[in-house]
Order: structure tokens, then C-alpha cells, then sequence
């Protein structure tokens, strides 16, 4: 959870970098959620798996985080959590490994 919610600030202030602080706030609804997986869309070189590795990771900012209780419509999204990482072979290394990359990501958007 803690991991999900570093990575959704530093992909979110790469936003801010990215389209500058009043086009920002101009679209920020658009970027009021925990989709990793859709706030990193702009990140070249995002293999599907690692994809599937800030969806799955989203999950836990809705059910370990603020919302313990997402609500019943949401039930069926702790499977795909499961689903996600079988089908894909995910493992802590290559979390740690994606969240370094994502976080490095930010010195080639600050540099000259």
C-alpha cells in the first residue's frame, strides 16, 4: 500500500512536471484516482507487465488504504489481484524494480 501510494506521488508531480502546474489543474480530475497503471501511461518503454504490476498494485490503495471497504461492486477486484500476478509470474524483486525505474524516471523529465 505504502509502495502504491509513492509511486501514484511521484508519477502524479511527473504530471505536474510534464504539463506544467496550470494545464495540471485544469485536468485534474482526470488524474483524481489510484490507477497507477493509467497515471503512468506517459512513461516510455512500460512493458505489459509491468502494467500489470501498478494495476495490481492500485488494488491495495483502495482496500488497505482509506477505503478498507470499497463496497460490493468492487468484490470481484480482489481476484484479479491474484489473477494478475499468476498470469504474469509477479514477484517482490520486480515490484522493487519497477518502482526504482518509475522514480528514476524523473531525472530524465528534470533535466535540461
Amino acid at each position: 500500500m505504502l509502495m502504491g501510494y509513492s509511486l501514484e506521488s511521484c508519477l502524479k508531480a511527473m504530471l505536474i512536471m510534464r504539463h506544467g502546474i496550470n494545464e495540471y489543474l485544469e485536468q485534474e480530475k482526470k488524474f483524481q484516482h489510484h490507477r497507477l497503471d493509467e497515471l503512468s501511461s506517459f512513461m516510455p518503454k512500460l512493458s505489459e507487465k509491468d502494467k500489470a504490476i501498478l494495476k495490481a498494485l492500485s488494488h491495495f490503495s483502495y482496500w488497505a488504504g482509506r477505503y478498507p471497504d470499497p463496497g460490493s461492486k468492487r468484490i470481484a477486484d480482489a481476484t484479479e489481484i491474484f489473477s494478475l500476478s499468476e498470469e504474469h509470474e509477479i514477484s517482490a524483486k520486480e515490484l522493487v524494480s519497477l518502482a526504482n525505474r518509475v522514480m528514476k524516471h524523473v531525472q530524465t523529465m528534470a533535466a535540461p
